[in-house]
């Protein structure tokens, strides 16, 4: 025996409409409050974080004011979430003694993550040259990866990060050169001794010269 329509219960339009709403909002990125405890350094993240004076300003900032500019992050397999921006914004609050901070939670996976990481970090001032090293090789190589794998999607080779050279993208994204980019890169492959002094400005990028077999010259003006 057939059911009779009257027994169909149709949604209503204000139901739908809700959960078209709740579908929308589900997908928008959202500034949740997380536990310093359960936010992990993003692996391999070059730039150093620092108690100098400029790290207290800002924790006493945070103290007064709260955190304005919230942290992005992306959830870690093993529970937690990996910082991808805002390393030194979680120190400053440890040290303004917060128990959370504001982070923007987005999926990413690793080359994307690494490119948001240089990227927003590479905007403060004051960079060592060896943080801008690590952080040019890190994004080089990202963007290479990001390059060979649009490559194998794409019917035409000329698409490929538009015909520039991955070294030419991060170049023009940090506002440098090529050839500039390739000497901070090249600083990677230095002993941490010499590169201390680098960063030091005991040594003169200029003055370091790195031929075949990874030996060191340092030419004396």
């Amino acid at each position: 025996m057939k059911k009779s329509a009257k027994n169909i219960k149709l949604a209503s339009v204000d139901d739908l409409f809700s959960t078209e709403e709740s579908r929308a909002d589900e997908s928008r990125e959202k500034i949740i409050e997380i536990p310093l405890t359960e936010l992990f350094p993003f692996k391999d993240h070059p730039f150093k974080v620092i108690d100098n004076e400029a790290m207290l300003d800002t924790a006493e900032s945070v103290k007064q004011y709260g955190l304005l500019v919230p942290a992005i992050a992306r959830p870690r397999d093993e529970g937690g979430y990996e910082l991808v921006a805002g390393h030194r914004r979680k120190r400053a609050c440890e040290l303004a003694e917060l128990d959370t901070m504001p982070v923007i939670v987005r999926n990413l996976d690793d080359d994307a993550a690494i490119i948001i990481m240089v990227d927003s970090n590479l905007q403060r001032e004051n960079i060592l040259p060896s943080e801008r090293a690590f952080a040019f090789k890190l994004k080089l190589e990202a963007i290479k990866r990001q390059g060979a794998r649009s490559y194998l999607t794409c019917t035409q080779v000329g698409h490929k990060l538009d015909g520039k050279k991955s070294v030419e993208i991060v170049a023009e994204q940090a506002g440098s050169s090529r050839n500039q980019v390739q000497r901070y890169i090249r600083l990677t492959e230095l002993i941490p001794e010499i590169l201390s002094m680098v960063d030091e400005k005991k040594i003169c990028i200029s003055q370091v010269k790195i031929e075949p077999f990874r030996s060191l010259k340092v030419i004396h003006f």
